[in-house]
């Protein structure tokens, strides 16, 4: 009977190995070790994100191995397959950087292909970087078959003359030795030691931002989110994915079952109250488009109205994602927002059971340093607002948990590439009440929104961050805080309002109105329209050159199908 329930699980992989004409496929399965009774199991796809190229990753192959362990131990057959990834902390500042977001395209649809082409009936992900956890869950969207997220985990933070520290700390360093406000010696003591050892970088920034919305919307096991990546819970995490995956088979359950429209409400809310990444704009609203959900940038601001901000994280607060994990973990965030009424607790999850049964094994309460209650947030409003206006009229998006700086008016600075920028800030060109606007940036026109964490860095260390602001139709890290707003759309490349922009246009910025315009009429604007002309393409050839051609607004996700 056992035999015979483990077939009817195998709703892909018996096209692959079923009948006598399937002979010279199992021929070949055979030869990478499946038995006479692994042709009745389910198969599953284990993509592994492991990469000596970050620390973010360099621990996976570990993690992938007990997720191995933990199918085989549930009567599956795990197939383990390995994917790109791209450390933003490394390219950042290059021409490198571009493949970033091209990287979470690149990501979805090399694990859609393997799994797809080789039949298999479900998919376990192990990812710990800030591209190929989103680019895992569109994979999984597209796909849908019977599918679990498995993160690797945060790094620790560093420790310099007696503070924690992490990368954030690293580029603000940078521009504080631009000003001669640190010495390079100092410069290299704080980079010998920030990055202490494996894991995603350590604060609120755009991993960690992924993994608390990705537990949110039900797709991971409950707890697992704030674990650091050294922590051995990893290793027991890891393992009963193999378990959980054999239920869902059993039960019919698919990721579009659980990413409705209502997990992704949930998601949006613990990344509003949670002070989380503006990516996770970007990342939630391409994977709600792999899942077929009816998900606009609009509904996150809507939705910020109404959550409170109540964690301590970096960059907008103190602390890292191991100290989340020693106050309770996501799970704490997550009771008192259901308990607000704030989340759907009638989700559905991976484990089978709903958003409320999971948290009722849950008990922690809020410490009021790392995690305060929701009936005395850090603030009443979430961490992101979306900005429109002439400027932006597709919208824009900025981490409003990172600033105290919530309205702004000053002449452009206008600069055509971050290099530019980053160059005038270190050679102390800019000036307090400026706008920095650095555009052709964007999906298209970088091409691939290369994240502006060095410039943010620059303006923070040279004391630029209460005086000055900057727009961007590129992205930033989610380490970047003070006032930066990015996102800007429609993009200069396609004629966006901001690639019409001149130096000493007084540009305005309100995060009360949620208004980032420029003071020009329309009929001004409709003549530089008529006068402005497309730059060619920085790309011609290769990936870069695939994905401008293919890729959406901002305001969609920056999608490619």
């Amino acid at each position: 009977m056992a035999t015979q329930t483990r077939s009817m699980l195998r709703h892909k992989s018996h096209v692959v190995v079923d009948g006598p004409d399937r002979a010279p496929a199992r021929s070949m399965l055979r030869a990478v070790g499946l038995q006479d009774e692994d042709f009745e199991k389910p198969f599953v796809a284990v993509a592994n994100l492991a990469s000596d190229v970050t620390p973010c990753n360099v621990h996976l192959d570990r993690i992938a191995q007990k997720v191995k362990q933990g199918v085989r131990d549930a009567n599956g057959v795990p197939f383990l397959f390995g994917t790109i990834t791209i450390s933003d902390g490394i390219s950042m500042g290059t021409e490198g950087m571009k493949a970033s977001l091209v990287s979470r395209e690149v990501i979805a649809d090399s694990i859609e292909t393997v799994t797809f082409g080789e039949g298999m009936d479900g998919l376990i992900v192990v990812a710990a970087c800030d591209k190929n956890m989103p680019g895992a869950m569109m994979a999984m969207a597209r796909l849908d078959v019977p599918s679990i997220f498995v993160y690797g985990g945060a790094i620790l933070p560093g420790n310099y003359n007696g503070q924690d520290i992490n990368i954030q700390d690293m580029y603000e360093a940078c521009g504080a030795f631009s000003t001669g406000d640190m010495t390079l010696d100092e410069l290299i003591a704080m980079e010998r030691v920030a990055c202490p050892g494996e894991g995603a970088c350590s604060g609120m920034f755009t991993a960690n931002t992924m993994s608390s919305a990705i537990e949110a919307m039900g797709m991971s096991i409950p707890g697992a989110a704030s674990i650091p990546a050294i922590d051995p819970r990893n290793d027991d995490v890891a393992q009963s994915a193999g378990e959980l995956l054999y239920d869902l088979l059993d039960k019919g359950i698919t990721p579009r079952q659980i990413m409705t429209r209502e997990a992704f409400e949930n998601a949006i809310t613990v990344v509003m109250a949670m002070g989380g990444s503006t990516n996770a704009v970007l990342h939630l609203l391409a994977i709600a488009h792999e899942a077929q959900v009816d998900l606009n940038i609009d509904d996150f601001d809507e939705i910020s109205r109404r959550t409170p901000y109540i964690t301590d994280l970096r960059p907008g607060g103190r602390f890292v994602m191991s100290d989340m994990d020693k106050s309770g973990g996501v799970p704490v965030v997550m009771k008192q927002l259901l308990d607000a009424g704030l989340l759907h607790g009638d989700a559905l999850t991976i484990t089978g059971k709903t958003i409320a049964e999971n948290l009722d094994a849950f008990d922690g309460e809020p410490d009021n340093r790392v995690i305060y209650p929701a009936a005395s947030p850090r603030s009443s409003t979430g961490g992101l607002i979306i900005l429109k206006g002439n400027l932006a009229t597709e919208g824009a998006v900025i981490k409003i948990s990172g600033t105290k700086h919530t309205a702004h008016e000053g002449p452009a600075r206008v600069f055509d590439g971050e290099r530019p920028a980053f160059d005038a800030i270190v050679n102390g060109e800019i000036k307090d009440g400026d706008v920095v606007v650095v555009r052709y940036e964007g999906p298209k026109g970088g091409p691939g929104m290369q994240e502006m964490l060095a410039v943010t860095g620059a303006i923070m260390g040279a004391g630029l961050g209460d005086s000055t602001m900057l727009i961007t139709d590129g992205r930033f890290s989610g380490a970047s805080r003070g006032p930066c707003i990015g996102h800007v759309a429609p993009e200069a490349a396609v004629g966006g309002a901001i690639g019409l922009l001149q130096d000493g246009d007084i540009v305005s910025f309100d995060a009360d109105a949620r208004d980032l315009s420029v003071r020009l009429t329309d009929s001004e604007l409709a003549q530089r329209r008529r006068e402005w002309t497309a730059p060619p393409p920085n790309y011609d050839r290769g990936v870069l050159a695939k994905y401008a051609k293919l890729v959406s607004s901002a305001s969609l996700g920056a999608v490619t199908t």
